[in-house]
């Protein structure tokens, strides 16, 4: 389907065979709400960067049997796990655990474009999705679909094209991103950060979602 000059393809359960996203893919997660612990993945979005954006769709299962079976989607997991593939994320921190969780999977290599604006943009305290593509890519973004029941059979126009845009730019947006980063000398720390963003999911759903545990 084409929503405003998006392509959108809707997969239920996984990614069909064949897809391909070159060596760096864009990846989205909307979910029941915003705990790693207590809500569902509802939806995946990926993207080349291209203009097309594919959406894996998952539904709950039968309540006999276990949530993993839900989740089995085998192309999808190869994607995630291929280390000659880039996955590109926003806010990677929170997605990953997803996928730790429902999938069972690490998710390498990464790059997370908030944790490199982060590293970067200390000229500001704002390193939303919304307020990075305003900033570098003169792109404004509309989060009116972010609290919306993801978890809903029949997904609405608004919602599809709100979660396709969550990945449309990030290809871009880590170009951008890298020049800074090599810029200002801090690419070979972004790189270790991306390393441990896996760790840290992990730390999450073991329990130290607030704990700093490098505080004294």
């Amino acid at each position: 389907m084409n929503i405003d000059g998006i392509t959108i393809e809707l997969h239920h359960g996984d990614l069909p065979e064949g897809v391909d996203f070159g060596d760096c893919v864009a990846v989205d997660t909307e979910t029941m709400g915003l705990s790693t612990l207590r809500d569902r993945l509802c939806l995946v979005q990926l993207s080349a960067g291209d203009g097309t954006c594919h959406l894996v769709q998952f539904l709950p299962g039968d309540p006999q049997s276990s949530a993993r079976s839900t989740y089995d989607a085998p192309n999808l997991k190869r994607l995630l796990t291929d280390q000659s593939v880039t996955k590109l994320f926003h806010y990677a921190r929170f997605d990953v655990a997803m996928f730790l969780r429902y999938l069972g999977v690490r998710t390498e290599p990464l790059y997370c474009t908030k944790i490199a604006s982060r590293l970067v943009r200390t000229y500001t305290d704002r390193h939303g999705l919304k307020d990075l593509c305003r900033e570098l890519l003169n792109i404004e973004m509309s989060k009116a679909q972010q609290s919306s029941d993801w978890g809903a059979e029949d997904l609405t126009p608004e919602q599809l094209k709100y979660a396709a845009s969550d990945v449309l730019y990030l290809h871009r947006l880590r170009l951008r991103l890298d020049e800074m980063l090599v810029r200002e000398g801090r690419q070979d720390l972004a790189r270790a950060c991306f390393g441990f963003v896996n760790d840290r999911a992990l730390l999450d759903l073991e329990g130290w979602v607030d704990e700093d545990i490098f505080a004294y």
